[in-house]
């Protein structure tokens, strides 16, 4: 197909949809100009036909060079042909199951015979009626099940009213196989019949060449092939026989290695030998001697009831009274029956033995097979009847479904509808997962091809591998998810998928790509990523100290003595060591006092509107970086890239932006309980008071800290404007002593 030739004579409208300005497909006018369009304005420039929730056979006229892809120049021409055979264009916007017959234009020569066939599958079918529907056309077994020819070049048993030549179809069917005609019937094709008949014309003439007068290939007569099946169910055991005598005769001292083993007897000899045939059969035919003879009273049990065979239908009448075989004889008669093994290679035409030869040389002979083919070229004769019988089926197809392809392929309304039943036709169903339902989910067809194009999207997406246990299926899914938290998602976590149909699957997580979600966990990011830090790092330090008390442990108890065990010895008591623990104890509790109240002071002696300045100035400086990052990608999230890496060539960007986002995940949400849970456990009433206590004391201890330090006046509390001024006074009017510094060598008490 050729580029687009633009025209600028149609008037297109446009709108916003998903924060993208697109033109509108609101009227059959539209539609039957789309091929003015500019195709820098289309959504979508292509897209696979696999992996689609849309109507297959409708993919499948779309698809017109078959390739497994839809291009933008085939639904061009796809609007133009749909367009020309239909007078209302504005019906197709209705996507409506059924057509008047009045609204075909018969204008169009191709719409004239559309219109004439649908009137013959209403007349197959037996329906009286001005409207032909999607049902009537895609039922092709209810439209060709009464009629005996149908355009297909097959033909079944009912294709004629001649028993023979029925009967004749039949045996074919059942010799060669059969051709599904339109019907649902198994027929033969033109192929099917050729097939037949040189099969026949093979199977004839190998057989008139072993009936032939004076030929050797059949020595015996009628029971030639029974004798064949008795040498050759002996064949071998009599070969190895004068292979055995042979050896004697080469070598006497060789007789009992090549004889019967007894020792072989001797382990079988406690058993029941009726069950030990197999291993007597392994043994030699006979007892070998050395004037090489093949005795007919001295043959192995196992065997004795094939050789009666082989003596009933060929020694005794060869050699009448013998009571024994030589090799010679045995290979005269191998001799004799090589010419019926050769002929039975080379048999031909085995598919059409079954028949028998009188019938195989009856239907050679008798022009059944110009019969045959004179109905194939009948049933040809109907082939464009038949095809238009398939483009009317096309043209429902595309009548009902045309107007919904175009709202996913140059609009994308579908995707951005609210209504829960339009949903875009690359959704293929939902996935509940941590309180949450993802709405948007895509198959994926090729797990390779998302490795860096999906993250491009900005989008938080989960991959799952999804398997159905009743529908005998698996497939691999992407979600995305647009709203809640993230701290429970992880690989390897089970979920449940439900595809368009309903059906369930079993999903697990297998990837995940992490973008922002909203701007709320964004803020909170940077503490829940500080706090996830500082738990890792205490319990990397609890577990290295446990490692290390457990090492200390296990050394001190390998070095105890347990055979003489050691008098118990009590430490003195080390007052200076007590008194350094006291004393760093007294300075730790001092500096978080001497901390605390000067945090107190700080806030008290500010106002009130600085301080939540400096506490919002803090955490804009924390969260302020996360957010916007979020909001940039927030802003930009697009579905485009998804697409692409499922094989799209999007040429428009698909934004899902934070509203829209909302519409695309669901959270769990609950109602306040306000009943007890008797499972939560419960603070005792002393415990509660402890706390209050405790509480009390701390707050009481920070007020005594600040009063006795004079600092109560910085922070507002009230303090006795006396004591501060006789404070103040006293401090003023005691004089400056000057303490003199000891010498080095000084030594004070």
């Amino acid at each position: 197909m050729k580029k687009l030739a633009l025209k600028n004579g149609f008037k297109w409208t446009y709108s916003s949809i998903g924060g993208v300005v697109r033109v509108k497909i609101d009227s059959g006018e539209d539609i039957a100009h789309l091929g003015e369009l500019d195709q820098k304005k289309w959504t979508v420039l292509s897209c696979p036909v696999a992996g689609l929730e849309f109507d297959p056979h409708t993919l499948k006229v779309l698809d017109v060079d078959n390739d497994g892809r839809i291009h933008l120049l085939e639904v061009v021409q796809t609007a133009k042909w749909l367009t020309s055979v239909v007078k209302d264009h504005d019906l197709l916007l209705k996507g409506s199951n059924e057509l008047p017959l009045d609204k075909i234009n018969v204008e169009n020569p191709e719409g004239e015979k559309i219109l004439k066939s649908a009137r013959q599958i209403l007349k197959n079918l037996g329906h009286k009626k001005d409207s032909i529907s999607i049902d009537d056309t895609s039922d092709s077994v209810a439209i060709f099940a009464k009629t005996r020819f149908n355009g297909d070049g097959v033909i079944t048993p009912a294709s004629t009213d001649d028993a023979a030549t029925s009967e004749l179809i039949a045996n074919i069917v059942d010799k060669m196989g059969g051709v599904t005609d339109r019907s649902g019937e198994q027929g033969v094709d033109t192929d099917k019949i050729e097939a037949f008949y040189a099969a026949a014309a093979d199977y004839s003439a190998w057989c008139a060449a072993g009936q032939a007068e004076g030929n050797s290939v059949l020595p015996y007569g009628a029971d030639t092939a029974d004798v064949v099946a008795a040498c050759n169910a002996l064949k071998a055991k009599i070969e190895d026989y004068f292979i055995r005598c042979k050896l004697i005769g080469f070598d006497d001292s060789v007789s009992s290695a090549v004889d019967v083993n007894v020792d072989k007897v001797a382990e079988i000899g406690q058993k029941n030998l009726g069950d030990c045939l197999d291993e007597i059969a392994s043994y030699p035919l006979a007892r070998p001697s050395k004037d090489g003879l093949l005795p007919y009273d001295a043959i192995n049990p196992a065997w004795h009831t094939a050789f009666t065979s082989l003596r009933t239908l060929v020694l005794d009448k060869e050699y009448e009274g013998a009571t024994s075989l030589s090799e010679e004889q045995w290979n005269s008669i191998v001799a004799k029956l090589t010419p019926y093994t050769v002929w039975m290679n080379e048999k031909k035409g085995t598919g059409v033995e079954g028949l028998g030869l009188e019938y195989v040389n009856k239907v050679l002979s008798d022009g059944s097979k110009d019969a045959l083919l004179a109905l194939v070229a009948q049933d040809k004769a109907l082939e464009e009847e038949s095809a238009l019988i398939d483009k009317v089926n096309d043209l429902m197809h595309l009548y009902r479904d045309f107007a919904k392809f175009l709202r996913n392929y140059v609009v994308f309304s579908d995707f951005y509808s609210l209504n829960p039943d339009e949903m875009a036709m690359f959704e293929v169903g939902e996935l509940f997962i941590d309180e949450r339902c993802c709405k948007l989910c895509l198959k994926v067809e090729n797990m390779g091809a998302h490795g860096d194009m999906a993250g491009l999207s900005g989008m938080f997406l989960i991959y799952c591998h999804c398997t159905s246990q009743t529908l005998g299926k698996s497939m691999d899914i992407v979600a995305v998810m647009t709203d809640g938290g993230t701290k429970n998602l992880r690989v390897g976590k089970n979920a449940m998928f439900y595809d368009r149909e309903g059906n369930d699957w079993d999903a697990v997580v297998t990837k995940i790509v992490d973008n922002p979600i909203n701007i709320r966990q964004a803020f909170f990011s940077p503490y829940r990523k500080a706090w996830n830090f500082l738990v890792e790092k205490i319990s990397k330090n609890a577990a290295d100290k446990e490692a290390a008390a457990v090492a200390d442990l296990q050394a001190k108890a390998d070095g105890v003595n347990l055979a003489a065990p050691a008098a118990d010895k009590k430490q003195a008591f080390d007052i200076a060591k007590f008194s350094g623990i006291f004393a760093a104890l007294g300075l730790a509790i001092g500096f978080i006092t001497d901390a605390v109240v000067k945090l107190v002071s700080g806030i008290a002696a500010t106002p009130i509107w600085q301080t939540l300045l400096v506490v919002l100035g803090i955490m804009l400086i924390i969260s302020g970086p996360s957010c916007l990052l979020a909001w940039m990608k927030l802003r930009k999230r697009n579905l485009g890239p998804v697409l692409n890496a499922n094989g799209w060539a999007i040429n428009s960007v698909v934004k899902v932006n934070t509203i829209f986002g909302k519409t695309l995940t669901s959270t769990a949400k609950y109602p306040i309980i306000k009943a007890g849970d008797p499972f939560v456990k419960k603070t005792s009433a002393g415990k509660k008071i402890l706390r209050v206590v405790i509480a009390l004391v701390v707050v009481a201890g920070i007020a005594a800290g600040l009063y006795f330090t004079g600092k109560l006046g910085k922070i507002g509390l009230p303090y006795p404007k006396e004591e501060a001024a006789a404070e103040q006074v006293e401090a003023a009017a005691e004089p400056v002593v000057e303490v003199a510094q000891p010498a080095a060598d000084t030594v004070t008490e």
